[in-house]
Formats: C-alpha cells, sequence, structure tokens
C-alpha cells in the first residue's frame, strides 16, 4: 500500500454504536485530510449474542455491509469489531480492497513485544476470536507467547443498563487479577480504549488498545512519513 494519507477514505463497518466515536478522534488525529466513511448496524451485536456465534446469516449480513463498504470508492474497509474479525479475514479473497482487521496491528505489537499477554474483554464473543488471533500470529511467526483470558464477567451488561462506573469497575478488577501472570494487557474491544491509562496506571503494565495502533500502521503502510500529526 503506498499513497498520500491526506487523500486515503476508509469506510468503517460497526457492529454496534459505542466506538463510531471513537474511532472517529482517533481517524481525524492520524488522518486529518482523510475521509471516514461510518456504515453502522446495532442489531449485529445483539444478534451475536443472542445466538453466542456468528451464524451464517450474520456472516452474510455482513458481507454485504463490506460490499457496499467496497461500492463508496472506499480505499480500505475497517472492520471495527472484533468479534467477526475472523469474518473479515474468510471475506477478503472475494473484495478488490484490503479488508482490514481493527485488532490486527494490536494483536502483532503485542507477540512482537511480550512472552506472556493477558486479553481483556467485556463478552466471550470478543475474548475468544481476539486470543485465536494472537495464537495465530504467534505461530506463524514462531514466537513462544502465553495467551491468558481476561473477562470481565457483567460489565457489558452494567454499560448497557447505563452504569459506566460499573463498567470500567469490573474491567479493572478483571485487570487486576490477571497482573501476576502476564507482562502486557490487551483490550480485546476497541470500546475499551478509554480505559487505557486507568488501566495502566493501575496495573503498572503495559496496556493495548487497538483503534490507536490500528490507524497509526496503516498510516506507515499507506506511505506516509512516520511524523507526529
Amino acid at each position: 500500500m503506498s499513497g498520500n494519507p491526506n487523500e486515503i477514505t476508509v469506510a468503517a463497518v460497526y457492529t454496534g454504536q459505542g466506538l463510531a466515536p471513537l474511532v472517529q478522534e482517533e481517524f481525524r488525529r492520524v488522518f486529518p485530510g482523510g475521509r471516514l466513511i461510518n456504515i453502522i448496524d446495532d442489531s449485529l451485536i445483539h444478534d451475536v449474542l443472542q445466538e453466542q456465534m456468528v451464524t451464517p446469516a450474520l456472516q452474510r449480513r455482513l458481507f454485504q455491509y463490506f460490499l457496499c463498504a467496497q461500492d463508496t470508492g472506499a480505499d480500505i474497509i475497517l472492520s471495527t469489531c472484533s468479534s467477526v474479525g475472523e469474518v473479515a479475514e474468510a471475506a477478503q479473497p472475494f473484495f478488490d480492497i484490503p479488508i482490514l482487521r481493527i485488532d490486527q496491528a494490536m494483536a502483532e505489537q503485542a507477540v512482537q513485544r511480550f512472552a506472556k499477554v493477558g486479553v481483556l474483554a467485556t463478552l466471550p464473543s470478543t475474548l475468544e476470536p481476539t486470543m485465536r488471533l494472537l495464537e495465530r500470529i504467534a505461530y506463524e511467526e514462531n514466537r513462544q507467547v502465553e495467551v491468558v483470558a481476561g473477562l470481565a464477567e457483567g460489565a457489558y451488561q452494567a454499560l448497557v443498563a447505563g452504569k459506566p462506573d460499573e463498567h470500567d469497575a469490573r474491567i479493572a478488577e478483571a485487570g487486576g487479577a490477571l497482573v501476576p501472570q502476564v507482562e502486557a494487557l490487551v483490550l480485546a474491544q476497541g470500546s475499551m480504549a478509554r480505559m487505557q491509562t486507568t488501566l495502566e496506571g493501575a496495573t503498572h503494565l503495559p496496556v493495548l488498545s487497538s483503534p490507536k495502533l490500528c490507524f497509526e500502521t496503516l498510516r506507515d503502510e499507506w506511505g506516509a512519513d512516520a511524523h507526529d500529526l
């Protein structure tokens, strides 16, 4: 990939509402002259949770949104939900433009930098695909990486119920429980990125989140000078 970062167009596909503002903020920071198109269907994550899996019907719906994203004339399709990241990978051969997982760069950095990685999530549907991504990258790069699960049970439900303080407290508790076992923490959901600084202070561990790393890596690969934007 190469081109002018001020001319890049990214079409982001979301399965829920909550992540869009954060993605927009990070995109504007890294690509101030670029264009971000947002395609949101918040019924998708609801159905993933209800079915407790990404069913063939859900895969077809996501495929259709990726087609819509390509038809906008975008340079890149961004799959923003880690629960469906494997669907994005499976769809890639059918598209003429790259489909980028929002958590890809985060997972690559975690594998390259650490031998014991804790994965924090508020949903099992996100935890398991993120762990599989880390394990696959470690295998492909021939690195010995131990991946440890950290599920903040009840955090997602608290957030949906309008209890953000409880949501954050449950994530902090799950992160603290991983401290003796790992060298770093990975936030499986992009929407958890706002907890990065808090967790770093509480755990004294490096904490990686996906939106920032995703766009900074994309900037470098797209051909921009690696200066601070």
